[in-house]
């Protein structure tokens, strides 16, 4: 079978998986099967993966430490949120322009901020993301237009599980096609080893600014999708700490991972909705958790590596075919 084939044989397989998720959780969702407190917490699962996967793509696959992820989601979350409270649309179009706008709107700030920052390495360039994302917070909180530090009320509550689910997926898709592509490869080479990678011929800076702008654009569109969920936006919430929050998800799931990252979003979203009965002690288990986690498995749940659905399904074919052929 040529390679060609083999790759339509798994997409389809990706596509069919995916839709059979989907299919039982939406199921689930409309029978009531799982509890509305629980449908919300699905659906801030899906918005986590989304950030997640975004700035692995910085994180993990461009090798830099960025800590203001929280600056490009807010960007997006209130652009997308005053582009619903001011125009007077369809619902089926006003959002998904909304999401975009507020996407395209963050990549823009990503290129800007990313030209002269990703000039620089290492700890300095964690410092002037980290500032970024505080002089977007500052900036927020002092606009009357977003609310000030009272915030933005109103917003229609259009987030639901398919759009969470599906606009994950196509991100998720998006990203972790482009490593395989030349443009991907060279973002992977500057991880590997910078001098090396310029000295062949690969611009580090472009391919620097377009995996930022990449991974910009879908922490915005992930924070469009926040916006018209929690329909309330405080500017506190985009500080450090959801920073943070997203970059332990990436160390946690494994830096370069974008299956880990989607799979620590899911235990870490899910993980304090679980410890809510041991309301005293949650916050101390969680803590615990991760600290015995980065002791005990360093380099994160699945390190660079990828669940592949195809490999797996290889895999079992092989064993059944020994099996019985043993027999």
């Amino acid at each position: 079978m040529d390679k060609a084939k083999m790759l339509q044989i798994s997409h389809r397989r990706n596509l069919l998986a995916l839709a059979a998720v989907f299919a039982v959780l939406y199921v689930l969702m409309l029978t009531r099967s799982i509890s509305v407190q629980y449908q919300g917490v699905i659906i801030l699962i899906g918005i986590n993966v989304l950030l997640a996967t975004s700035l692995n793509l910085t994180t993990g696959a461009l090798g830099e430490l960025v800590l203001g992820h929280a600056g490009f989601m807010s960007i997006g979350a209130y652009t997308a949120a005053l582009f619903t409270l001011h125009m007077d649309l369809p619902g089926l179009v006003e959002f998904p322009l909304a999401l975009l706008l507020g996407g395209a709107l963050a990549a823009v700030f990503g290129v800007i901020i990313g030209i002269p920052a990703l000039r620089l390495r290492g700890d300095y360039l964690a410092i002037v993301t980290l500032g970024f994302g505080e002089i977007i917070r500052v900036i927020i909180q002092n606009m009357s237009i977003t609310g000030g530090g009272r915030g933005l009320y109103g917003i229609e509550e259009y987030t639901t599980f398919p759009w969470v689910f599906w606009t994950s997926a196509f991100g998720i898709t998006i990203m972790y096609a482009l490593i395989f592509t030349r443009h991907g490869r060279a973002i992977l080479s500057l991880r590997e080893n910078e001098i090396a990678a310029e000295a062949a011929g690969i611009p580090a800076t472009r391919y620097k600014v377009l995996a930022f702008a990449v991974s910009s654009f879908f922490a915005g569109v992930a924070g469009g999708l926040y916006a018209h969920y929690i329909t309330v936006l405080d500017p506190g919430t985009f500080g450090f700490n959801m920073s943070i929050e997203i970059l332990v998800m990436v160390v946690l799931g494994g830096m370069g991972s974008f299956t880990g990252a989607t799979l620590a979003a899911v235990v870490l979203t899910l993980l304090p909705e679980l410890l809510r009965s041991m309301s005293d002690y949650r916050m101390l288990l969680y803590s615990i958790a991760l600290v015995l986690m980065m002791i005990l498995r360093p380099q994160g749940l699945l390190g660079k590596k990828e669940f592949s659905l195809t490999r797996a399904w290889e895999q079992l074919r092989k064993k059944a075919e020994t099996k019985g052929g043993n027999a």
